[in-house]
């Protein structure tokens, strides 16, 4: 198309080398509007590559980096419109600014190129100060754009490195008891949790200790103290004085754990709902405290449900705080589910809720019979949840630990 632009262009003064410069692309298919426009953008600091069509500008844009467009409309084989169109279709390319420049005045086409994603329009012939003032506010705000891209990849690479440390503090293998069978999931909502499970071995004794925990809160914050809770009642139980066959001993940890977050950590409010039990596998013995958690559930063999309540608050609102120790016994078939609320309450595309009786629907006699009942009802859960989520975000992360008792064990049959 004719050039449009001024035959003599005033003066403009020149930007000084690294003060606002970017790299430009003008898309023309008159050689002469390129070519003056590239001179003018060139004296402003700017470096500026041209070319004639809209094919030939996807091509250089998908090859090369660019902080601006400045794109005609009316070009024969494919329109500014088209290019505009495919540019922001594009994941990769979307975030590239784009000033219309055209010789059509008309609002339509401005409403057309704005509604396309343009960031800005500017007719022909140009005001050069007009000019000036658009490109600048457009290169700003691609420079914003590049700083929060490096800011969020920088901030993924520290939770990718908080990832990989939380993930350490859960077990690398659960212990095997003969007899017994234990299995776990566990699928943060977000590259940290505040969901942790355990399970291992008491030294010196032939016990194992398993436990479900929930910290309020989610994030970052809420990971800090899961590894604290974790950690701590972890150390506490495998290297406490206490005799391992006080069942007592149990709540006394808890209340440990409890006075000491409580105290040491008063300003940051931060809680924990736990379930931790201690299981004597000659027995079936399960000794336990249920820390404000949802209640476990026992599910006999025959079929009879029973649920484990609450034997204190949660761990860590106040210092003093009582935890008091009941106990269970597992027979042979019977199975405990321990789940954090993100079960439960895994929302939908819709937002509704997976629900309690969803979960109580999975434990059914041939969810948990024969060998391998604990990992087939956990994987089971697990599939029901991601299929219930859909496409929907995952609200709360989702921790489960089942514990099934597949015959009367032998004495001496824990191990790690």
């Amino acid at each position: 198309m004719p050039s449009t632009f001024e035959a003599a262009p005033p003066v403009i003064r020149p930007a000084t080398p690294g003060t606002g410069g970017g790299r430009i692309l003008v898309v023309d298919d008159t050689e002469a509007n390129r070519d003056l426009l590239a001179r003018r953008l060139r004296r402003e600091g700017h470096v500026v590559d041209a070319v004639e069509s809209g094919p030939r500008a996807l091509e250089r844009v998908r090859g090369e980096p660019f902080d601006l467009v400045l794109l005609d409309i009316m070009m024969p084989e494919m329109s500014g419109y088209d290019v505009l169109a495919a540019l922001k279709g594009d994941p990769a390319l979307r975030h590239i600014p784009v000033i219309m420049i055209t010789a059509i005045d008309e609002i339509e086409s401005v409403v057309r190129c704005i509604e396309l994603g343009a960031e800005d329009h500017l007719p022909k012939p140009f005001n050069p100060t007009l000019l000036r003032a658009r490109i600048g506010a457009s290169l700003a705000k691609k420079r914003l754009h590049d700083r929060e891209q490096v800011h969020a990849r920088s901030l993924e690479r520290e939770l990718e490195i908080g990832r990989n440390i939380q993930s350490s503090f859960l077990p690398e293998r659960l212990p095997l008891v003969a007899g017994w069978e234990i299995s776990v999931c566990f699928r943060p909502a977000r590259q940290v949790a505040g969901d942790f499970y355990d399970a291992f071995a008491l030294p010196g004794s032939d016990r194992v200790v398993v436990a479900v925990a929930d910290v309020c809160g989610k994030g970052i914050g809420a990971a800090v103290f899961m590894a604290a809770f974790r950690t701590l009642m972890h150390a506490l139980a495998e290297h406490s004085t206490l005799p391992v066959d006080d069942a007592d001993a149990l709540a006394r940890l808890v209340r440990f754990v409890n006075d000491y977050v409580a105290i040491t950590h008063e300003r940051a409010n931060m809680f924990t709902t736990l379930f931790v039990a201690t299981l004597d596998p000659r027995d079936g013995a399960l000794s336990y405290v249920n820390a404000g958690h949802d209640p476990p559930i026992v599910r006999r063999a025959d079929g009879r449900i029973e649920r484990l309540a609450p034997t204190g608050p949660a761990v860590g609102m106040l210092p003093g705080l009582d935890f008091r120790v009941d106990r269970v016994t597992l027979g042979a078939g019977d199975v405990l589910l321990a789940v954090t609320d993100g079960v439960v309450d895994a929302r939908g595309a819709h937002g509704e809720s997976f629900t309690e009786s969803r979960l109580l629907a999975h434990l059914t006699p041939a969810a948990v019979a024969g060998p391998g009942g604990a990992a087939t009802l956990v994987a089971g859960i697990e599939a029901d949840v991601i299929a219930h989520v859909g496409d929907a975000e995952q609200f709360d992360d989702v921790t489960m630990l089942a514990l099934r008792r597949e015959s009367f064990a032998s004495l001496g049959g824990a191990g790690r």
